[in-house]
């Protein structure tokens, strides 16, 4: 028991280490998110047209724009929580997992997608869930299994988002970045 206690509250001290870096993205987002509410949402042109040659660009842009405010201020709850787990495993690690999530579940909805325009960080939230349970799942570490589990305690529910619901929700993106946070584990390990 105490060194559940104890690799606890190590999980607890390391996102504590990590929030500025994560509430540095959020505030990205967010000021990304003023500037295309003032263009009248124009950048979100830049988002996922999936099989289109411009659709390229958003594979790269579309976590960062989101279709309102109320759509980024859904998305930055867990993103704050499962990035500051992630970043909690290490910074570098942080950056590689994002990466590869963004990159392989970006193209993923640019190869299969709906057609219409995708955007939003739901994708790369559930890519951090992904690799989180996933890294739980085959850690050795007490640390790893911590962090995993936290993960799906307070955002389990997420998973919910890989059944088809509304039409004009990107499923492709929660199922595509679900399956991208799981092989970025094993790109990373």
């Amino acid at each position: 028991m105490n060194t559940f206690i104890l690799t606890f509250n190590d999980t607890i001290a390391a996102m504590r280490l990590n929030a500025a870096l994560v509430l540095s993205f959020i505030a990205l987002l967010w000021g990304i998110q003023v500037i295309n509410f003032l263009l009248g949402y124009r950048l979100n042109v830049l988002g996922i047209y999936p099989r289109h040659l411009f659709g390229l660009v958003g594979i790269a842009c579309s976590p960062f724009l989101h279709a309102s405010f109320t759509h980024l201020l859904f998305n930055s709850i867990p993103l704050f929580f499962l990035a500051s787990l992630v970043a909690s495993l290490g910074q570098a690690l942080f950056y590689k997992v994002s990466l590869y999530i963004i990159v392989l579940g970006g193209a993923a909805v640019w190869l299969c997608g709906r057609k219409g325009l995708h955007v939003g960080a739901s994708g790369l939230i559930m890519g951090y869930l992904a690799f989180l349970l996933t890294q739980a799942y085959f850690s050795q570490s007490p640390f790893g299994v911590i962090v995993g589990l936290l993960g799906l305690y307070y955002c389990g529910s997420l998973l919910l988002n890989l059944i088809p619901s509304e039409v004009r929700t990107s499923f492709e993106g929660h199922i595509f970045g679900f399956a991208a946070g799981i092989a970025s584990y094993w790109l990373v390990y």
